[in-house]
């Protein structure tokens, strides 16, 4: 019996050294090219990821200058988050630079989540350089939108299982709980703003569409004369008349917009400046993608009410 006690601990204390000097499970390098993306790729990849993004949040995502740091992070990735629809065509760049075959176009391991997206303001005509910062295969700031969320994140599921399929179910049940957090915040945004659908607000730049149309607001105009153009004065004279004319009570603007220029259009129109954030980390407190979107909502809602 002795024997068989000395041998039973013998075993436990081998197994309990064992375990002690296992390494831990690597971690899967993930770069993303927007805050959003790094946001909702951590809320399925949780513990099994390590991601990092290569723009922050308050900087125009159309126009960001490739870094050596950003073919650095890339360089050890073994995964790329991409929103596609050439918001971050740049990123293509930074990957050539970077010389890692995970990250290549085509490779498993680069990951677009527009896959599936119903893309809205697909131009019907010929693009060309004089009609502004149009995109040719629509507007891409959908991830503006909690309604898309399950969609961008079931292809960043599908694309984690590709580079660890071993923990696939574990990106499911991140998601699944993920969703179930989103849609209860959902019923609250949607019980927020149903006092104010249906009004109009104008845009600095027409990145907002996704957001209004979710919630059932109007897009009345531009601050822009064209996408990324800076605005004519016959055009703000025009603008502030239609605003004036239709009763828009706010303009929304993101933190790389000229925020005096929006605010004197706003104040000779009669309305509101709100600074929405265009991206998790846009604005204080917008530090997740459920912030972000709670605040926008909210900060809207109070601008439009009476």
């Amino acid at each position: 019996m002795r024997r068989w006690i000395f041998a039973l601990f013998a075993i436990v204390a081998a197994l309990t050294l064992t375990a002690a000097g296992a390494p831990a499970a690597r971690k899967l390098r993930v770069v993303a090219t927007i805050p959003d993306l790094k946001a909702l790729t951590e809320a399925v990849g949780g513990d099994l990821v390590d991601v990092d993004t290569l723009s922050r949040g308050t900087v125009n995502a159309h126009e960001m200058e490739v870094r050596p740091s950003m073919m650095l992070k890339l360089r050890k990735a073994d995964a790329l988050v991409e929103n596609g629809l050439e918001l971050d065509m740049w990123v293509d760049v930074a990957v050539q630079g970077a010389n890692n075959a995970n990250v290549v176009r085509g490779a498993p391991g680069v990951i677009d989540i527009s896959r599936g997206i119903s893309v809205l303001e697909v131009p019907s005509v010929r693009v060309d350089r004089s009609m502004g910062d149009v995109h040719p295969l629509g507007n891409p700031h959908y991830s503006l939108d909690p309604g898309l969320a399950p969609i961008i994140t079931q292809n960043i599921v599908d694309g984690l299982s590709r580079v660890a399929p071993e923990h696939r179910t574990t990106f499911e049940h991140n998601r699944q709980v993920f969703l179930g957090q989103l849609d209860q915040h959902m019923a609250e945004w949607t019980k927020i703003m149903e006092p104010v659908k249906g009004s109009k607000v104008v845009v600095y730049h027409p990145q907002w569409i996704y957001f209004l149309a979710r919630f059932g607001l109007l897009e009345a105009g531009w601050v822009e004369d064209r996408p990324g153009i800076p605005p004519s004065p016959q055009h703000l004279v025009r603008l502030v008349r239609k605003m004036k004319d239709e009763g828009v009570k706010a303009l929304i603007y993101a933190p790389w917009n000229d925020q005096k220029l929006a605010t004197r259009v706003a104040e000779e129109a009669g309305a509101k400046t709100v600074l929405l954030a265009q991206m998790v980390g846009g604005v204080k407190g917008a530090d997740s993608y459920i912030s972000a979107i709670d605040y926008n909502v909210k900060t809207l809602a109070k601008a439009l009410r009476p």
